[in-house]
């Protein structure tokens, strides 16, 4: 069994997959890592492999229990990859990035692939059908863009987010969403057309927290999937047992 970490800045995502399958799934605050992290390994006292990856500093008691109870890899960019990167500054280079098209690559190899992340930036990543990560784009999320308009203007309010919202605002409130989540998509959709224009039969994968409330239709297949970034992880975590 193997156990897949994602630490972010204030949670942390913990998958127990057994091969590909998943088994369960658990996100708790990144404060009680260590007390989570032995409840796991008592319920699953077969778990023999980890893999780490981590925005912030993570506590060494965490790395000392995970090395002492498992065959652990701590995901780095020079970390043994399942594809050819081909960006240019590699050391500078997401974890998150570098496990989403490691997924790309396990579930729709030889085949073109952008992956979308909606989070708190949107990244954008380009997995050929050669197996070949060209790179992408990184844009500000949706919330920081109601938060930087809130915080860079005199007036206007902090807005939340809402599925639908009218193309004409009516209101502050309404004009502000119709601005950046109609501009948001229309920038999203303009973005994919580009790619598909340069890649054919492009094949988008929507992930990330926001994805739903993004997603809008296109002619190209777009797959939503909330555990993409772990299995992706998880793949890089069996790729590494062959080497």
């Amino acid at each position: 069994m193997n156990l897949v970490l994602d630490a972010g800045n204030t949670s942390v995502k913990a998958a127990v997959y057994q091969n590909d399958t998943l088994q369960k799934k658990l996100i708790f605050p990144k404060e009680i890592f260590l007390q989570e992290l032995v409840k796991i390994f008592k319920d699953y006292a077969q778990i023999t492999h980890s893999i780490l990856s981590e925005v912030t500093k993570i506590d060494e008691k965490v790395i000392f229990e995970l090395e002492k109870a498992t065959d652990f890899l701590r995901l780095r960019q020079d970390t043994h990859i399942p594809f050819q990167n081909e960006y240019h500054t590699p050391h500078t280079l997401g974890l998150d990035r570098i496990a989403l098209v490691a997924a790309a690559v396990d579930q729709f190899p030889k085949k073109n692939v952008l992956i979308i992340d909606a989070g708190t930036c949107i990244t954008f990543d380009l997995k050929t059908a050669k197996e070949k990560y060209l790179g992408g784009a990184i844009s500000p999320g949706l919330q920081m863009r109601f938060k930087s308009l809130h915080k860079f203007t005199a007036n206007l309010p902090l807005v939340s987010a809402k599925p639908d919202v009218d193309l004409i605002g009516k209101t502050t409130e309404s004009s502000i969403q119709s601005g950046i989540i109609n501009g948001l998509k229309m920038e999203l959709k303009g973005v994919i057309e580009t790619y598909a224009s340069e890649f054919e039969d492009l094949t988008v994968i929507f992930t990330g927290g926001d994805s739903q409330l993004l997603s809008i239709p296109t002619k190209n297949s777009i797959f939503a999937n909330s555990n993409f970034l772990l299995e992706g992880l998880n793949f890089i975590l069996e790729f590494n047992k062959t080497q």
